[in-house]
């Protein structure tokens, strides 16, 4: 009888050959895609990345690439496979008012910006570039957190973080100019309806992401697959058989964009042809071509006290993927 894997995901265009069945299980196992967002709440209150912390409730997951860090350094019992099924740059995510004087990154030294929670892989991310790239210290500037930590730890000495009251709107503490910036990858309703003015803190985005991409070689992960350890012992053959699967579903998703009318959006396929053009593939899996931007991240996540040592990150991955 095949064994049968439960796969927690999202329902991303790359996502979709799993849930209509186009992906097909190896030999001698079969699988369950859930549909899972990363923010959806389950039946007891907790979240995707929480009940894989916790409760080893499903067998693999998409994951936060932080809280995952955070968990390793931790002992938490998981282990990953070098597959990343979610990417962001955090220049797209940092908005200002839409007449702020924010003109750069340093201007926000000694203001308040929004966040989801400290720890959240996008926060993570734009602190350390604050820093690290643009020489914009991260621990210059007030925190304003409207999630609870899924991991709990110490922040550093000196650094303001604050809790926002629950179910308040970010959007409308920026238009009353009790916060000077939101750095998230969902702004609030308020901000994506257009009822509170905003624009982007890089007021051309698109070509600071392409020379940060030209400069450092690659799109920031967001997420990393996750599974237990005693799952990959117990199958050794189930990592290397599960990034095939992910590098199926891919191949089944880039053909999607073949047909001009796949989307709703109008010149979707020019659009793709415009990104192909531009960045390549930056959909690249494999421990190799990746690691450069662990390295990064685990060094941002060190530098900003969630973790405490910066380990190679070898130690995040089922042992026969790193030859990927």
């Amino acid at each position: 009888m095949a064994r049968e894997i439960t796969l927690a995901m999202d329902r991303y265009d790359r996502h979709f050959p799993f849930f209509d069945g186009t992906v097909k299980a190896p030999e001698g196992f079969s699988y369950k895609a859930l549909q899972v967002g990363q923010s959806d709440m389950l039946r007891d209150g907790t979240s995707r990345h929480e009940q894989m912390i916790h409760h080893n409730r499903f067998d693999v997951a998409e994951f936060s690439m932080s809280t995952f860090l955070m968990a390793i350094d931790r002992g938490v019992p998981l282990i990953g496979i070098p597959v990343f099924p979610r990417r962001l740059f955090s220049q797209s995510c940092m908005f200002v008012a839409a007449d702020s004087d924010i003109e750069a990154p340093s201007d926000l030294i000694g203001r308040k910006v929004g966040l989801s929670s400290f720890q959240t892989t996008l926060s993570l991310l734009a602190k350390g570039d604050l820093k690290f790239e643009y020489g914009t210290p991260w621990e210059e500037i007030k925190w304003l957190l409207t999630t609870a930590e899924k991991v709990k730890f110490d922040p550093k000495p000196g650094v303001s973080l604050e809790y926002a009251a629950k179910g308040v709107d970010l959007g409308l503490l920026l238009e009353k100019g009790e916060i000077d910036a939101i750095f998230m990858p969902h702004p609030p309703q308020s901000v994506m309806k257009g009822q509170v003015k905003t624009r982007r803190l890089f007021r051309d985005a698109e070509a600071e992401e392409k020379r940060y991409f030209d400069k450092l070689g690659y799109w920031p992960i967001m997420h990393i697959v996750a599974m237990a350890p005693s799952l990959a012992q117990d199958y050794p053959e189930l990592p290397g058989a599960l990034m095939d699967m992910f590098a199926e579903a891919h191949r089944i998703c880039d053909d999607y964009y073949s047909d001009p009318n796949w989307s709703r959006l109008p010149g979707i396929r020019h659009l793709y042809e415009a990104l192909r053009e531009r960045f390549g593939n930056p959909w690249v899996n494999g421990f190799s071509r990746n690691k450069k931007n662990l390295e990064r991240f685990i060094q941002y996540s060190h530098d900003q006290g969630l973790i405490s040592q910066r380990f190679a990150p070898e130690k995040l991955f089922v042992a026969s993927t790193l030859n990927t």
